[in-house]
């Protein structure tokens, strides 16, 4: 079963954070949605955050896990928040249970193939060695060379915790990563298809969705629309949190 925090009543909406991410990262936003006639479900996907640690790891598999806990907490007709991986898999979940999605957001990622483009960030991440029993200022020491971006470390920095005293480790299932890499880039399958209201959010800054993939979008959400923040990259929601609960909360409503 997945990891998650509840927070509020009314409507369901599940929130999924992207790779390498947990449900953490999307605790602000998610406590607002909750103020504003939600229930939000605040998940961590399989082999992120504290849910299930597991050698299989696709997006069909991870969209059978948002099945299994949608079943398992009674909900129905839910709206779905995904950012990244987490929207590819709310795409493939909508497009295979549409009878249980009223609404879809997704940020900043398409329905596309995504070459593999995360080698620095797995690199850096292999090369800490927790034998060695590093503070976490080491471990940023460590992963500075390779991900030199600051947001990108403290992001990555976020799944770092004690798992005894005096022994970091990360969250999320690096060994299944370094295997199945490749699983992060896959394409939505030609016939998805999801005729629900659907809403885009795409960073101005990112090359996640370019304007040439507006017609694939449409191909697969035909009620889609999609929106621009400007001046932010592919982390949107926490470069500009403002503007995306506007456009989340307005579509939602």
């Amino acid at each position: 079963m997945l990891y998650s925090k509840i927070e509020g009543e009314g409507k369901p909406l599940l929130i999924l954070h992207g790779f390498l991410g947990m449900l953490d990262n999307w605790k602000t936003l998610g406590t607002q949605f909750s103020t504003e006639g939600f229930q939000v479900h605040m998940l961590d996907l399989r082999n992120h955050g504290r849910s299930i640690q597991s050698e299989e790891f696709s997006y069909e598999i991870m969209a059978n896990d948002i099945y299994e806990y949608c079943q398992a907490n009674n909900l129905d007709n839910v709206a779905i928040i995904g950012h990244s991986m987490g929207g590819k898999t709310a795409m493939l979940f909508a497009t295979t249970y549409p009878e249980m999605v009223d609404k879809l957001i997704v940020a900043d990622i398409g329905p596309k193939f995504y070459p593999q483009h995360h080698q620095a960030i797995l690199a850096g991440l292999n090369a800490v060695d927790f034998s060695k029993k590093p503070g976490r200022s080491e471990v940023e020491d460590i992963l500075s060379p390779f991900i030199t971006d600051f947001g990108t470390r403290q992001f990555l920095m976020k799944s770092l915790y004690w798992q005894e005293p005096g022994q970091l480790a990360f969250r999320f299932n690096l060994s299944v990563f370094n295997k199945k890499m490749d699983e992060i880039g896959v394409p939505l399958p030609d016939a998805a298809i999801f005729n629900n209201p659907t809403l885009f959010i795409r960073g101005g800054n990112s090359n996640y969705i370019l304007d040439s993939d507006f017609e694939n979008i449409k191909k697969h959400f035909p009620a889609s629309k999609i929106e621009t923040i400007p001046n932010t990259g592919h982390w949107l929601h926490a470069e500009n949190p403002k503007m995306f609960h506007e456009l989340a909360i307005s579509f939602l409503k």
